[in-house]
């Protein structure tokens, strides 16, 4: 059927309204088909856990489905500069975490900029990472184990998940402020890092709770302590290590980002449903069980939040001439 010109020229008001509707608009009928939520780690770790357990939530709530996809590489790089560049249109969203802050730093020739390229749309949660060593360590205090390392200069092992991690700069943070010297060991991940610590050939290691809390209960691994400011309520007898190293906290951390120039409208959608489900009964329980507890924020808060941590691990990165793998 072929429109007179009459007809087009009545339609035409009608059109221009729709191509100048405000972004309020769009944002209403938001979300109108599945959203992308892409991880940048292999399926099963504690960040693809979160997505997953937040993705189930959001797809109930706004009623279309939030599918998680793994794309692993480069310390969760190669899924940043995807999401990156992006159409900013809130149907391709990821999950952040503290690597994303560390690597902010820790890669100088990165296709993106993560500050300028990563709008934080939700902050989800936040654990501690727990110092362990292994239990033939004769050391039960964070000040024992501190007077052990300072008799023992460049021969205690330090255990990292690899160079640039989250349990590397922990761990060089806590070399810093205690002032002792420790050689790094870096592995490929977790658990042969773990593995080692169990099996003496490393003797400490700072890792997220999520990972070791089974191995500190069953008595494998000794914790002493943890690096949030407070306690954590899945090692309640567990001390921080600011009580004796004042001024000391570092947290491991899982949020929801997006690319760039996503409409504000959109942003809230995405931020007012993730903090409805951290106040949750059950989901709050579910990530308790993980060891970490809710950290909800406003978008000003988050990015707030994001951009002290880039500047907090930006000084430990140069001051310990840490280089990616």
């Amino acid at each position: 059927m072929t429109l007179s010109r009459r007809k087009l020229l009545h339609l035409a008001p009608a059109v221009a309204l729709l191509s100048t509707a405000s972004p309020l608009v769009w944002a209403q009928a938001y979300p109108a088909r599945p959203v992308r939520w892409i991880v940048g780690f292999p399926p099963g770790g504690p960040n693809d856990i979160t997505a997953r357990l937040m993705a189930e939530y959001m797809s109930q709530r706004l009623h279309q489905p939030f599918v998680v996809e793994n794309r692993p590489g480069a310390s969760s790089t190669v899924a940043t500069e995807m999401v990156a560049k992006s159409a900013p249109d809130g149907y391709t969203i990821m999950e952040l975490a503290t690597v994303n802050a560390i690597n902010a730093t820790l890669y100088d020739s990165l296709n993106f900029d993560f500050l300028r390229d990563i709008v934080v749309v939700a902050v989800i949660a936040q654990g501690p990472a727990v110092m362990l060593v292994n239990p033939a360590v004769p050391a039960r205090t964070v000040v024992e184990f501190i007077a052990y390392a300072k008799a023992n200069p460049g021969r205690i092992n330090m255990g990292s998940a690899g160079s640039g991690t989250p349990q590397q700069v922990i761990g060089e943070l806590f070399k810093m402020t205690a002032g002792v010297d420790m050689v790094h060991v870096p592995y490929h991940g977790s658990a042969p890092e773990l593995a080692d610590l169990m099996a003496g050939h490393v003797q400490v290691a700072f890792e997220p709770i999520q990972s070791c809390v089974g191995y500190i209960k069953s008595g494998m691994l000794r914790a002493l302590a943890v690096t949030t400011p407070a306690r954590t309520a899945a090692l309640p007898d567990v001390p921080t290590v600011g009580e004796f190293l004042s001024g000391f906290e570092a947290r491991t951390w899982q949020g929801l980002g997006a690319p760039r120039n996503l409409a504000p409208e959109i942003v809230n959608v995405l931020n007012t449903a993730v903090n409805a489900g951290l106040a949750e009964g059950d989901l709050k329980a579910r990530l308790a069980s993980l060891g970490i507890v809710p950290m909800p924020m406003t978008p000003d808060e988050c990015q707030k939040f994001i951009t002290a941590e880039v500047e907090k691990w930006a000084k430990v990165i140069k001051f310990a001439n840490i280089k990616p793998e």
